[in-house]
């Protein structure tokens, strides 16, 4: 199946849309090294987001930026 392709500003505009909720991000980080988590959008800037990691042993920050978004080395799904 022929995946959707987007640009940085339809990417930016769905990652704006989702501010503030629950999301299920997954991390490619290579050489089969998936990192999954639970989190929220917290803050958009002009090139990267940040999401804070709900984890009950510590508060946890990740950025990520909209390119890693646009290769899919970052797929992030709304819960």
């Amino acid at each position: 199946m022929r995946r959707e392709m987007l640009n940085l500003n339809e990417i930016k505009d769905k990652i704006l849309a989702i501010k503030g909720k629950d999301i299920d991000i997954t991390i490619n980080r290579g050489r089969k090294k998936i990192d999954s988590y639970l989190g929220i959008v917290e803050n958009i800037y002009p090139s990267v987001f940040t999401v804070r990691i709900l984890n009950n042993r510590q508060l946890k920050n990740l950025t990520c930026s909209y390119s890693e978004v646009l290769c899919g080395d970052v797929k992030i799904f709304e819960r």
